[in-house]
This record gives C-alpha cells, structure tokens and sequence, in this order.
C-alpha cells in the first residue's frame, strides 16, 4: 500500500502559491491553504487542497509551513494571529525580501519555537515542478533535511548553507542579471526606434546578443576563477575598447534623446577603470568599481 504524503500547509494564493499547491497534489501531499481573499483558493480546493478559515488553523494543520507571499512583512502581517501554533514547526519562506530583512525574519520565526528556511524560487509560475525549476534554500541544514524531499516538489533544492540570507541574496543576484538585461534590451529597442527600425525587426536581432553572452564568456579558461584569482588577460576585450563603445553608446542615446541613465551608468565603471590605468585589462576588471572598495 502507498504511504500517505507529508501534510502541507501553503499561505499565500497568487499565481505561484497556486502552481506550488498544484504540484504538492499530483505528488500526493495533503495540503491546506489560506489566502486573504478566500476565492483565491477555489481552483486549488477543486483539486483536493483543503482550506483553513485562518491562518492559526492553517500553520496547525501541518509541521512544514510554506510562505508565498509578496514580502515579508506580508508574514508578519498574516502569521501575527498565528505565533502560539508556530512552534515545533518549519517556516520556509519563499517571499521576497532583503538578506538583511531575511536575517530579522528568521529571528522573528526563531523567537516563536520554530525553525526558518529561506527560499528562492528561480522560475516563473508555470515552471513550478518541472525538471528545470530549481530553488535556492539556506538556513539550518536540519531543518531542510527532513523536507527535502516534499520542497523538490516545487523545483530541485539548491542548499547554500546556514545563513538565512544566503538563499535571498542568490536570489536578487539573480534579478540583478535578469532586471538589467531587460532594461537593456528595451533601452536597445528604443535607440533603434529613433533611427526608424521598428520592434518586430529588432528583437530577433537584439536577441542573438543576449544568447551569444554565455559562450563568450567561456571563451580561455573558467570564467569565474579568472576573477577569483583576480587575472583579467587583455588579449581580446580590453577595457579601452569596451569602455571607448561605452562612450559611443551614451552619445548615441544623447543625440537620439533617449533615456542615458542606464548606459552612463555602465561608462561610469570603465571611466573608473581606465582612470586607474587599467586600460590595457581585460573588461572584466570593472569588477572592481563595483566591488565595496571602489566606493570608498
């Protein structure tokens, strides 16, 4: 005979609080759910999700709580009523926040009897427990391992270590590349609009570049340990002639009136570089106008 599935409460019914309910169901998990607007959870209960009429009710019925909510302060908001069911169970809160704001949240959790897991989901809502989800997690490694198995259900559990805010800052690290990338694809189709070239004919174009960035950056040896070992060769893209094109491209944006913000803010860290005498490195010494140091 199968063996019942680990009880799971979810909070929080948005679109990826949704997709997660949806995937603990299929694996066979009994999950009760809260949501503040209560019709959120109509589809998820059609599936079998049972819902708590508060969130007292709902951190009671299961030992792994999961948070979907839009901050953390939406997890003091909505687990205020609930402190005095908390303890003795693990709180993984897959919300959005700063790894300082994590730290205090786990503190707060930490203060209530029950132990903290911090979660950072890399894929939009319909990826939710596909084999290409994937989700940062840090805190107390015993408090992952007896859930490592249902937390997969939503995406391959990538462990960081104990600090809380390991997995947030993997997180916005993430963003970091995605939010900036995007920005700089529209700011590219934007430039290109002025010259009359319209946005059905440049994204194919833009998009070439966006996937040619990882096999240029593995071009020579890893490109991670490069940095690590602080070597920066010139023999191919030195800063000079990257931050030369960095020029041009605010030029360019200023004599087409668009927004400057953005690319000024990438000639900034060559500026930065040559007027130390890096010219002659390889681009990926601005690195180091963007580490701590260089603010000083």
């Amino acid at each position: 005979m199968n063996q019942p599935r680990t009880a799971v409460t979810l909070i929080g019914l948005g679109p990826m609080g949704q997709a997660m309910v949806h995937s603990l169901l299929a694996a066979g998990h009994q999950v009760t759910v809260w949501n503040r607007t209560a019709s959120r959870a109509d589809e998820v209960v059609a599936a079998g999700a049972q819902l708590a009429d508060s969130p007292a009710k709902a951190v009671a019925a299961s030992d792994l709580v999961i948070l979907s909510l839009t901050d953390y302060q939406a997890m003091y908001d909505v687990l205020g009523s609930a402190t005095d069911e908390l303890k003795g169970r693990t709180v993984v809160n897959l919300s959005s926040e700063s790894p300082e704001g994590t730290r205090r949240g786990a503190e707060w959790i930490a203060s209530h009897g029950a132990q903290f897991l911090t979660g950072g989901v890399m894929i939009p809502a319909p990826m939710v427990g596909t084999p290409d989800a994937f989700v940062y997690f840090s805190g107390p490694a015993d408090a992952l391992s007896p859930h490592e198995d249902v937390l997969a259900r939503i995406g391959a559990v990538r462990y960081l270590g104990e600090d809380p805010g390991l997995a947030q800052l993997m997180y916005q690290a993430h963003l970091d590349v995605f939010l900036t990338s995007l920005s700089s694809l529209l700011h590219a189709v934007a430039l290109l609009e002025t010259g009359g070239i319209k946005p059905t004919a440049s994204i194919p174009e833009l998009m070439q570049t966006l996937a040619g960035i990882p096999p240029m950056l593995a071009v020579g040896e890893d490109f991670g340990a490069q940095l690590e070992a602080g070597q920066h060769p010139g023999h191919l893209s030195t800063i000079t002639m990257m931050g030369a094109t960095a020029d041009h491209l605010v030029e360019a944006s200023e004599a087409a009136g668009i927004d400057t913000d953005l690319p000024r803010a990438v000639q900034a860290h060559y500026t930065w570089a040559r007027s130390r005498g890096y010219g002659g490195e390889n681009w990926s010494r601005i690195i180091d106008a963007i580490r701590p140091y260089a603010r000083g």
